[in-house]
C-alpha cells in the first residue's frame, strides 16, 4: 500500500511538473509577441506567429480553425487551448511524410518534385519561399533535399527557438511573476454576484486538465468605490440642457457622423473643426441619429452612449487643450453649455463602447442585394435599397440631401479605403443624376447597381462595403453608430467642418483622463499611497481612471462582483490592469444595463 501510494504521490507530482513545464512554455511564447499576457492577440498574423515561438508550424487550415469570421480577438487562455489541441509534429511524424513521398526510400527528394508538391497541394508556397528551402546546403547537394538532416535541423532549431524565449522569461522578473490572465474588449454585462476560490486556496500554476487562471481571483480587500443611480436618473448635475425657445435666436451649424465598429473592436469616428469668429455663450450636443429603418427593425445603435469633448486648438492642432466634455444629459442627448472664447476648436466624439461591441447573435438568413426586374434585367432589391438609402442618410454629413465630394470621400476611405478625385467625380457627373455638382439620392443608387453589375467587378464586393459601414448579412445595422452634433452660439455664427475618420487616438484619450481627474473624485489605492484612482460619474456612465504616480509600474485587481444591473466597456466581472510609471490610464467605463431601474456601480481595486 506503502509503495502504490508513493507511485501515485510520483505521479501525480509528476503530472504537476508537466503541467508547469507547459504553462511556462506558453507564456514564454506569448511574451515574445505580446508585452503581457493581459494583452490579446488580435489577428491572423499575431495568432500565427505566436504558434511559431511555441514550436508549432501552424497551416492556413489550422489557422483558419481558431480564427473565424466572427473572431476579433483571442486571449493567453483561447492560447493554451490552441496549444494543447495542436501538438507539435515528431520527428518520426515528419520523416513519414516525407517518406510517402520518397517511395523508394532513398532519403532524398528532388527539387523539381518537392517544387511540384508545395506549389500544387494544400498550404501551396511560392516558388520564393521553396527556394529558401532549397538554397539551404546544410541539407541540399546534387539538386535533392536530404530530409533526415532537415527534419534534425528544423526539430533542432524549432527547441532552440522554445528556450530563447523561455530564457528570456526567466530573465525578465517582472513577466516571470506575471501570473495573470487576459481581459477582452467585448463587452458584457455585470450584475449578479458569481462565487469564487479565495486567494488563499487558488494556485498559482494549474492542477491537472485545468488551464491557468483567466482572471485574478476575487479581491477580499481593497479600495471600494460604490455608485448608486436611481432609475431614469440621467445627469449628476442639476442644470438641465436649454429648451429650444431660449435659443430661437441663436445661430446654429449642425453635422452628422457616425461611430464604426472594425474588426479588433476598436471604435472610429468622425473628427469636428469648429471656428468661432467671437466669444459667445455656447451650447453643444450629440445625440444617436434616428435613421429611418424598415418597418419592424430595431435600431440598436440609439441606446449606444455618446459624448462630446470640447479642445482648444492653440498654435498647431497637435497642441489641443481640453475645455470641457459634454457632462449634461437630457433623455439621449448629452450636452455642455457655457462660454467659449473666439478661435478654433475640436470636437471629439466618444462612446464607451459599452453598447456598440461586437454582436455574435445567429444571423437568421443572408439577404439578397440584387434581383432580376421583369425586363431581366439585374436591380437592387427593396430590402437592399431601404438600406443604401439609410446609408446616403448617414453620410450625408450637412443634411442637405446631396453629396459633396468631400461627404463621398468619408464613404470612399471607409468602405475602399480610397479618395475619389476632382477627374473621377467628373464622370460621375455625366453619368448619374447630380444637383449643385453634389451626387443625389437616385444618382447614389445607381452609381451603387453600377459597380454592382460591372462585369469585371464581383458583387462580393457590395457585402465589404456593407460590413464596413456596420451591416451584417441580414441587412441589420449593428456595428456602426450614426449621430448628430449641434453646435449653437449666442453671439455669433459658429462654422462646423468634419475633418477626418479615424480612432480618437491620444488626444482622445489624454482628454477622457483629464476630464476625469479634474471632475472626479480622487482615492489613494489602499496599501499604495502612490497611486490614486479617480472616478467620475458623467450623465448615464461610470468612469474610472488609475494614476500611477511611482517610478514602478502596477498592477490592480478590479472586482466588480458586487455591481447590479451594470455593463461595463471590458466585459469581465474581474480583471486585472497594469499602469506604466508616472502615468495614467482608463480602468473601465460602465454604464446601466436597463436605465429605468436603479444600478448600482460597486467596484474593489487593490493593488497586485
Amino acid at each position: 500500500q506503502r509503495a502504490t501510494h508513493w507511485e501515485n504521490s510520483q505521479g501525480k507530482k509528476s503530472q504537476q511538473a508537466e503541467e508547469a513545464n507547459f504553462y511556462m512554455n506558453c507564456r514564454a511564447a506569448y511574451l515574445t509577441v505580446l508585452k503581457s499576457s493581459l494583452e490579446n492577440i488580435k489577428s491572423r498574423e499575431q495568432l500565427s506567429l505566436v504558434l511559431q515561438q511555441a514550436g508549432r508550424n501552424p497551416s492556413q487550415k489550422t489557422i483558419n480553425k481558431y480564427w473565424t469570421s466572427q473572431t476579433t480577438t483571442l486571449n493567453f487562455d483561447d492560447f493554451c487551448a490552441i496549444l494543447k489541441e495542436e501538438k507539435p509534429a515528431t520527428k518520426t511524424e515528419l520523416l513519414e511524410a516525407f517518406g510517402k513521398i520518397d517511395t523508394e526510400k532513398t532519403g532524398y527528394i528532388l527539387h523539381d518534385e518537392l517544387y511540384k508538391i508545395l506549389t500544387t497541394r494544400g498550404d501551396k508556397m511560392t516558388w520564393d519561399e521553396v527556394n529558401t528551402i532549397t538554397e539551404q546546403a546544410d541539407f541540399n547537394c546534387s539538386g535533392k533535399l536530404d530530409y533526415n538532416k532537415f527534419c534534425a535541423l528544423y526539430l533542432g532549431r524549432r527547441e532552440q527557438c522554445c528556450r530563447a524565449a523561455r530564457a528570456r522569461l526567466q530573465g525578465d522578473s517582472r513577466l516571470r511573476q506575471q501570473q495573470l490572465g487576459s481581459q477582452t474588449e467585448t463587452p458584457s454585462e455585470v450584475s449578479q454576484p458569481s462565487p469564487r476560490p479565495s486567494r488563499k486556496t487558488e494556485a498559482r500554476l494549474p492542477k491537472g486538465d485545468s488551464r491557468a487562471p483567466a482572471r485574478p481571483c476575487s479581491a477580499q480587500s481593497g479600495t471600494t468605490v460604490a455608485v448608486t443611480v436611481p432609475g431614469g436618473a440621467t445627469s449628476t448635475r442639476g442644470t438641465k440642457l436649454l429648451q429650444p425657445h431660449p435659443m430661437k435666436e441663436w445661430q446654429c451649424a449642425q453635422s452628422k457622423g457616425c461611430f464604426y465598429l472594425e474588426e479588433d473592436g476598436e471604435i472610429i469616428s468622425h473628427k469636428y473643426r469648429l471656428h468661432l469668429p467671437q466669444s459667445s455663450s455656447v451650447c453643444v450636443t450629440i445625440r444617436p441619429l434616428n435613421v429611418p429603418q424598415v418597418e419592424g427593425r430595431s435600431c440598436p445603435w440609439l441606446a449606444v452612449d455618446t459624448a462630446l469633448f470640447i479642445l482648444k486648438e492653440n498654435e498647431t492642432q497637435e497642441d489641443l487643450q481640453l475645455v470641457s466634455f459634454t457632462d449634461l444629459q437630457d433623455k439621449e442627448v448629452c450636452g455642455w453649455q457655457g462660454e467659449l472664447g473666439p478661435g478654433l476648436y475640436w470636437l471629439l466624439p466618444f462612446t464607451t463602447g459599452c453598447r456598440l461591441r461586437k454582436r455574435k447573435a445567429p444571423i437568421p438568413g443572408e439577404a439578397e442585394l440584387l434581383h432580376r426586374d421583369e425586363d431581366g434585367e439585374l436591380a437592387l432589391t427593396e430590402e437592399f435599397r431601404a438600406a443604401l438609402l439609410d446609408v446616403f442618410e448617414t453620410i450625408d454629413l450637412d443634411g442637405n440631401g446631396l453629396l459633396s465630394l468631400e461627404e463621398y470621400n468619408f464613404f470612399e476611405l471607409r468602405t475602399s479605403g480610397e479618395k475619389c478625385d476632382e477627374e473621377a467625380w467628373a464622370v460621375c457627373k455625366e453619368n448619374f443624376e447630380m444637383k449643385r455638382n453634389e451626387l443625389t439620392r437616385q444618382g447614389f443608387l445607381d452609381l451603387t447597381l453600377m459597380e454592382a453589375t460591372d462585369p469585371e467587378g464581383d458583387p462580393r464586393d457590395l457585402w465589404v462595403t456593407l460590413v464596413s459601414l456596420g451591416y451584417n448579412k441580414a441587412l441589420e445595422m449593428t456595428e456602426a453608430c450614426p449621430f448628430g452634433i449641434a453646435v449653437l452660439a449666442e453671439s455669433c455664427w459658429p462654422r462646423l467642418r468634419a475633418m477626418c475618420l479615424e480612432p480618437g487616438g491620444a488626444q482622445l484619450s489624454r482628454a477622457l483622463c483629464s476630464s476625469v481627474l479634474s471632475q472626479g473624485q480622487p482615492r489613494a489605492l489602499q496599501g499604495a499611497e502612490h497611486t490614486v484612482l479617480h472616478t467620475l460619474r458623467a450623465g448615464r456612465r461610470v468612469t474610472s481612471v488609475i494614476e500611477n504616480q511611482s517610478e514602478n509600474k502596477v498592477i490592480i485587481h478590479v472586482n466588480n462582483e458586487q455591481s447590479k444591473n451594470c455593463l461595463n466597456n471590458r466585459g469581465l466581472t474581474v480583471f486585472a490592469v497594469e499602469v506604466a510609471p508616472k502615468s495614467m490610464m482608463v480602468c473601465q467605463h460602465v454604464v446601466p444595463l436597463n436605465e429605468q431601474q436603479e444600478w448600482v456601480y460597486s467596484c474593489v481595486y487593490s493593488l497586485v
